[in-house]
């Protein structure tokens, strides 16, 4: 089969397209004839060597959907031909994977391949975000950054439906006019304005209850000053760059709260992850939440994807398929 590897970390033009050994299916597995992969910046991150993971070389991807090619020994509520979806799994990249069972959740009918590698990570990711690692109360003021991003339409959409007040950064007119479809309430372009000083001009200089911050070193600090009393600042990635030691006494003022959490630790056992994935896909069958995927690649051009991604020239979810 065919499939994107790194044999060492550096930029897009490190990922190959080559052949591999098709895989087989061991004890708990299914093999999944992958039909859709999602791109997101944590394939960006392991790359780059940034989040080394397993030893090269190997297939970069965790997340994809498609339908069930052959199930291995001890695996029951699975069959070939049924479709599924996943993520937190490592080697999308591919034309098939071997994917544990308990990992994988069957679509919803009605929806396909390409909507279950777009919301998978990213829907699931939003969920954790704004329904438990701060749930979001009525009348909440929330910011979140890269508003026209694959998380985060799905996040203003979310935070939305839980009454909150939506501050959306984006960089160009035309995203901030689709974090706006989505429901931001007052959508800040920071190449042009301070959206800290936006924010506390627009709350009479209390800030917000939580800021989701997937951009990291550039806007961090920022992020924490637009906090109110007793603030929490949710860093879910670094798409800027990592961000610097933080020297504590700088959540003093005012009580603040910083975590940096991942999905990994918000659907550790299946009850979580089919409760999570079953609130997310069915959404996305109901209409309720509404998904945007304009950016599709074959999967032998991962690279370019990857440059479009780090350069933010997509908005919506990035798709390779095979």
């Amino acid at each position: 089969m065919k499939a994107v590897q790194i044999t060492e970390y550096g930029g897009p033009e490190a990922l190959k397209y080559q052949d591999v050994p098709d895989p087989t299916p061991g004890e708990g597995q299914a093999v999944v004839d992958i039909q859709a992969v999602g791109v997101n910046f944590t394939d960006v991150y392991s790359r780059s060597g940034v989040n080394p993971g397993p030893a090269l070389p190997r297939i970069l991807g965790v997340e994809a959907a498609g339908a069930v090619r052959a199930v291995g020994p001890g695996v029951t509520g699975l069959q070939e031909g049924d479709l599924v979806a996943y993520c937190s799994i490592a080697g999308s990249y591919a034309e098939q994977q071997a994917v544990p069972a308990s990992r994988l959740i069957k679509m919803p009918a009605g929806l396909d391949s390409k909507d279950g590698a777009a919301v998978m990570l990213q829907g699931m990711t939003a969920h954790y975000l704004c329904y438990s690692t701060y749930p979001v109360q009525t009348g909440d003021r929330v910011l979140i950054h890269a508003g026209a991003g694959g998380v985060g339409l799905l996040l203003i959409q979310m935070v939305k439906h839980l009454g909150g007040y939506v501050f959306a950064t984006v960089s160009t007119e035309a995203k901030a006019q689709l974090a706006r479809e989505a429901g931001a309430d007052h959508v800040i372009l920071y190449t042009q304005q301070d959206f800290a000083e936006e924010i506390k001009k627009a709350t009479d200089g209390q800030g917000v209850q939580v800021a989701y911050d997937s951009v990291g070193k550039t806007t961090f600090d920022q992020s924490i000053s637009c906090l109110d009393r007793r603030g929490h600042m949710v860093l879910y990635g670094a798409a800027s760059g990592p961000v610097p030691p933080v020297d504590p006494r700088v959540l003093g003022n005012g009580s603040l709260y910083l975590t940096r959490p991942s999905l990994g630790d918000y659907t550790v056992t299946r009850e979580e992850l089919e409760s999570r994935s079953s609130d997310v896909l069915g959404w996305v069958k109901s209409g309720q939440l509404k998904l945007r995927v304009e950016h599709l690649f074959p999967l032998s051009q991962a690279g370019e994807a990857h440059r479009q991604l780090e350069g933010r020239a997509t908005t919506g979810k990035v798709l390779l398929i095979p």
